[in-house]
């Protein structure tokens, strides 16, 4: 697992408090996609439990899997009380139950490729169903977005991360759909987009930035020059886009 992957524990708090949540249209395209009730889950790497209260609260029977300490205690704070919880990063889970659907909410490009679908396979009963969701929050006016790119720049080029198999931002299906569409444990891989638009506080969107991993794994010193300089470019109000992107796949009876 790479620093970066391990660099949220110690913000776990600010992770909670700065990142959306998701909406029931999410739970609805899964269950569509699924086309059966989805009775248990395994959530990989669930953080602060974002995504577990969505699927728990509609009455999945949830094990949320967290190798962070910190994010695990805040999850336990925030989701029912019949959420299972385990901590273990993806690699550490060992073979046993299979579940109707396994999940990953701006996470999987965290585990490691190495065996990553076989592994995936193993946990899921035949015919159920993978999904995978995420996306950037990003200014929605290009003129902010531009500023706050500049502010950023002497210290990052980049804030996002990058596609783990290197496809390109345009391509028609993105990762993880592009491994899953080769992996022969996997059929009927679809894409589709949520679009969501959000509205947050200068602040707040400072905020939700000191959660992305580019910037904790920054110098303290270096982390607070960069939001001050993003934090003055900034108007009171930023509109921002937080488009999710869903991957669902089926896993094959057989592979």
């Amino acid at each position: 697992m790479s620093v970066r992957a391990l660099s949220f524990g110690a913000m776990a708090e600010a992770y909670e408090r700065f990142r959306p949540g998701y909406s029931a249209e999410l739970f609805d395209k899964v269950t569509a996609y699924a086309g059966r009730p989805v009775r248990t889950a395994l959530e990989i790497g669930a953080g602060t439990g974002k995504a577990t209260r969505l699927f728990a609260g509609r009455g999945v029977s949830v094990t949320a899997t967290e190798p962070d300490a910190a994010m695990l205690a805040e999850l336990r704070k925030h989701v029912p009380e019949r959420v299972r919880t385990v901590r273990a990063a993806f690699e550490d889970l060992r073979p046993g139950a299979r579940y109707g659907l396994v999940y990953a909410a701006a996470a999987l490009h965290w585990t490691n490729p190495e065996g990553r679908w076989p592994r995936v396979a193993a946990l899921l009963e035949p015919g159920a169903v993978f999904a995978s969701f995420g996306g950037p929050i990003q200014p929605a006016d290009p003129a902010v977005e531009e500023a706050v790119r500049a502010a950023r720049a002497p210290f990052l080029e980049s804030d996002g991360v990058p596609s783990p198999d290197g496809t390109p931002a345009g391509h028609a299906m993105q990762w993880p759909g592009t491994e899953l569409q080769r992996s022969d444990w996997f059929t009927d891989v679809r894409q589709t987009v949520i679009e969501r638009r959000l509205t947050v506080s200068a602040a707040d969107y400072v905020g939700h930035l000191s959660t992305v991993s580019a910037y904790l794994v920054l110098p303290a010193t270096e982390q607070q020059q960069v939001f001050d300089r993003i934090m003055r470019v900034l108007p009171e109000a930023v509109e921002v886009d937080a488009d999710i992107t869903v991957h669902l796949a089926r896993r094959r009876h057989e592979p």
